[in-house]
């Protein structure tokens, strides 16, 4: 890894600031800072050096968030995301930077046009009804709404290639988890246990692949202390944030990272 210069240090400090911020407030909004890290460091390098510090991110957002956990969905997606992780470690062994930021980039634009396309059907069917969306009105440690096995199959396959090829599984479950009808809290909680455990496994193959080493871990050791406040700051914002507003926010964020990593 080359050495990297003052005002790049200060631009990764913030984006892993933004880390801590997403993981316990707007979760979409962590594919900006995968974007910058893609930017600042090679590609390939700056997934090893960013996936220590989601998951202290992770760690932070398990303790604020454990008890809204929902536990079925969880154990549901878990075997599918096996899979994508072990196609996105054949994938890498064999990809170069330009690869990784133009598939991934690609991928998080084409589920929220997915997403987009899946709300806007649920609610011309809620409106026929004169009812409003279950789903979405439920308690806040979550449900499936009208999202089946077979689009949970999907997410996960697709969540688990993003989350190992550029950490970047983020906003792919962000999108299946507003699909099937999750609020705030739920929404959190489910993220936090799901990313911390999935995180977790990703270590070894990491190391494997060379992306985590001493230099990485080096740059992680300066930059660590940046997700505290922002995790800070996303937990005082997350209870003043309008639901509408949220989804928004989470959608937006993905189109944005998605295209940094396009233009890039």
């Amino acid at each position: 890894m080359d050495t990297i210069s003052l005002w790049q240090l200060a631009v990764l400090a913030a984006a892993s600031t933004l880390v801590g911020f997403s993981k316990t407030a707007v979760s979409g909004a962590n594919t900006i800072s995968l974007a910058v890290f893609a930017a600042v460091l090679p590609a390939r390098e700056s997934t090893g050096v960013l996936l220590p510090i989601l998951i202290a991110g992770d760690l932070l957002a398990v303790r604020v968030y454990r008890r809204h956990a929902h536990w079925p969905t969880l154990l549901r997606l878990f075997p599918a995301v096996a899979v994508g992780v072990v196609a996105g470690t054949l994938f890498m062994l064999w990809a170069d930077d330009a690869a990784v930021r133009t598939s991934i980039g690609a991928i998080l634009l084409f589920m929220t046009g997915v997403t987009l396309w899946r709300r806007r059907i649920a609610e011309q069917e809620a409106g026929e009804q004169g009812t409003n969306k279950e789903a979405g009105a439920g308690a806040d440690s979550g449900g499936e709404g009208g999202t089946g096995r077979t689009a949970a199959r999907g997410y996960g396959v697709l969540g688990g290639f993003t989350t190992m090829v550029a950490n970047a599984g983020g906003p792919v479950m962000s999108l299946y988890l507003l699909s099937a009808g999750f609020r705030k809290l739920g929404f959190l909680g489910t993220s936090a246990w799901f990313f911390l455990i999935v995180n977790v496994s990703k270590v070894p193959f990491s190391v494997g692949l060379g992306l985590i080493d001493a230099h990485s871990l080096l740059l992680d050791a300066c930059l660590l202390l940046f997700v505290l406040p922002g995790a800070y700051l996303g937990r005082v914002c997350v209870h003043r944030i309008n639901q509408k507003v949220f989804d928004r926010i989470v959608i937006g964020a993905t189109v944005a990272g998605g295209l940094q990593l396009l233009l890039i």
